[in-house]
């Protein structure tokens, strides 16, 4: 072990970035109480200490090209101020938490100029953009990995990885009270509830909220008993809000700041955005449809190199639809409102269905539960020692 805490620069795109870095933040402290840490990032990481240069909400963008393309020259800015004060006081460990577009050509500038670099969260080169794994050889010095097949997929390029596991199964309960979470949100315990998770980037919003609100009039059509309830970043509230307000659904659907695992804790199915949120809501052990749209040439461009059938995470992780996917053109507000329905409907009329997947959930929980701070820092000390 180094005699002396190591100096760490990090940077975390986006509320579950800020989460991971946090959680190896917490394991890099038990392991040097002193440990100084600074770059950008969120608020998890501010009240861990961290010295955030620039707060990681400035590296949130949605989509592949496009949409990018209005925050670009401020991005490409904040990195290359960043990586001129990091080459100057070099630490002794980068560590590049996600947001691989950002990171992965930050980490190949530090590590050619001597400085060690860890990749934490694997590029999902296993799902699209396989020409990736090249960046990541010559960017990285090690991989953390989320997910138990990663490493071996890495080690066939010769890249070192060590898998941590994925630290929201530690973090969201094998067995999620529900009964509990309807009690903090003022639900009735027998009523049939339906989660609302359109995304929590203002273009994910932008795109799919639409398609989810006008499912969620047509579903209060249909089973006008389903209580409602979208959980919502403080800075997209009051988008949603009038997107409701619009539809009449002001007093059917109720929003909420933030609260988003009370919410899935709560429910009983969930219309969710494509993303981190899905996996999430298969740990709340919750039937879901996953759904997403984007601009339509950013979606061609992706799924030219998309490599599986797979779009969500549960479903990719399980190998299997076990949830439905609606993309794009697929995701009408009717294909929405009848996938939703069949889930309800399914609680009366197949509950074998929903036994079996819950078992899927639970498997894939025990499957990615692991000590992830402590593995995590674990894997930094033997580089920091190399």
């Amino acid at each position: 072990m180094p005699a002396t805490a190591p100096s760490v620069a990090m940077v975390a795109g986006e509320a579950s970035g800020d989460l991971l870095a946090s959680l190896l933040l917490q394991g890099l402290q038990a392991r040097w109480p002193q440990v100084a840490a600074h770059g950008i990032g969120g608020p998890r990481m501010r009240e861990r200490g961290f010295d955030a240069w620039w707060p990681s909400d400035r590296l949130a963008v949605h989509g592949y090209s496009f949409e990018v393309l209005r925050r670009l020259a401020g991005i490409v800015a904040i990195r290359r101020a960043l990586r001129a004060r990091l080459l100057q006081e070099r630490p002794d460990v980068f560590i590049g938490v996600d947001a691989p577009d950002f990171n992965l050509g930050l980490e190949a500038d530090l590590r050619a100029a001597g400085v060690k670099t860890v990749h934490f969260v694997c590029p999902s080169i296993w799902a699209w953009r396989p020409e990736r794994v090249e960046k990541i050889r010559r960017s990285a010095e090690h991989v953390l990995c989320l997910f138990p097949f990663e490493p071996a997929l890495l080690a066939q390029h010769g890249i070192a990885a060590t898998y941590v596991g994925h630290p929201l199964a530690n973090v969201i309960p094998r067995v999620p009270d529900q009964a509990a979470a309807r009690r903090a949100l003022g639900l009735p315990q027998d009523a049939p509830v339906l989660a609302l998770l359109p995304g929590s980037r203002a273009a994910e919003v932008h795109y799919l909220a639409p398609a989810f609100f006008d499912a969620a009039a047509l579903i209060h059509q249909a089973q006008p008993a389903i209580k409602m309830m979208v959980p919502a970043l403080p800075a997209l509230r009051a988008r949603i809000v009038q997107q409701l307000e619009a539809r009449g659904l002001g007093a059917v659907v109720q929003v909420l700041e933030g609260r988003s695992h009370e919410v899935l804790a709560a429910c009983d199915v969930t219309l969710i955005a494509s993303g981190t949120a899905t996996l999430e809501a298969a740990l709340f052990k919750r039937p879901m449809v996953i759904a997403y749209r984007m601009h339509p040439l950013s979606w061609r461009l992706m799924r030219r190199k998309q490599l599986q059938p797979w779009v969500g995470l549960p479903n990719i992780l399980c190998r299997d639809f076990v949830v439905p996917e609606l993309l794009q053109d697929a995701a009408t507000p009717q294909a929405l409102a009848a996938a939703t329905l069949q889930w309800f409907d399914a609680r009366a009329q197949a509950p074998d269905t929903l036994y079996a997947l819950v078992q899927r959930f639970d498997a894939l929980h025990e499957s990615l539960q692991r000590n992830t701070p402590q593995l995590a820092a674990d894997a930094i000390e033997k580089i920091l020692v190399r």
